[in-house]
């Protein structure tokens, strides 16, 4: 193959061999008359072939014979693809969504929707009402009820390190450390 107006080496080695076409030896003896590079490269492949003077004298290959059970070979191989692919071809396909998978994926998707209606509405506030409530709030733990209310507040604490717990009876805590004392401090709140 030429690139850039040169043959490449294999052409090369061919050429110096005589093992190419007739169009192409003739190109390439073309090229080589003009060029003085590749004619270095032709001469460097024919001392090689004097140094190994045994290529000679190799046995005739039965490029005929070979070429044969090659194309035999293939044709094999391609039956056998067919075979392989009229067996698959056969085989039934079944739709994604049917019968049961339908119902299952509809009934999966209502569950879904239902889900998110209920978490999405509102709850009622019980904040306008006299029951008591007990709030974490920015600066601590309140109990409210109604309009009264009672807040323990902490100041100067981070309000990220505080932590609440609450209780089923109806306490509330929190617990943080104490910038000032270094002191842990539990407040508690309850409902009652």
């Amino acid at each position: 193959m030429m690139r850039n107006h040169h043959p490449d080496s294999a052409t090369l080695a061919l050429h110096a061999g005589g093992d190419l076409g007739w169009f192409q030896a003739w190109r390439t003896a073309r090229h080589v008359a003009r060029c003085g590079a590749c004619r270095d490269e032709i001469a460097a492949c024919q001392g090689m072939r004097e140094m190994l003077p045994g290529l000679s004298d190799a046995p005739d290959i039965p490029w005929d014979r070979l070429a044969r059970e090659m194309r035999a070979n293939i044709r094999l191989g391609l039956a056998a693809g067919e075979c392989v692919r009229e067996t698959d071809m056969a085989a039934p396909r079944v739709p994604l969504l049917n019968g049961f998978r339908a119902a299952f994926v509809a009934g999966a998707a209502l569950v879904l929707l239902v889900t998110g209606i209920v978490l999405e509405r509102p709850t009622p506030s019980i904040m306008s009402a006299n029951v008591p409530v007990v709030q974490p709030t920015g600066g601590g733990v309140e109990r409210r009820a109604g309009d009264h209310a009672f807040a323990l507040m902490h100041e100067g604490v981070n309000t990220n390190r505080v932590t609440y717990s609450v209780s089923a009876q109806g306490t509330m805590g929190a617990s943080y450390v104490d910038p000032q004392t270094n002191l842990v401090t539990m407040t508690k709140v309850y409902v009652e």
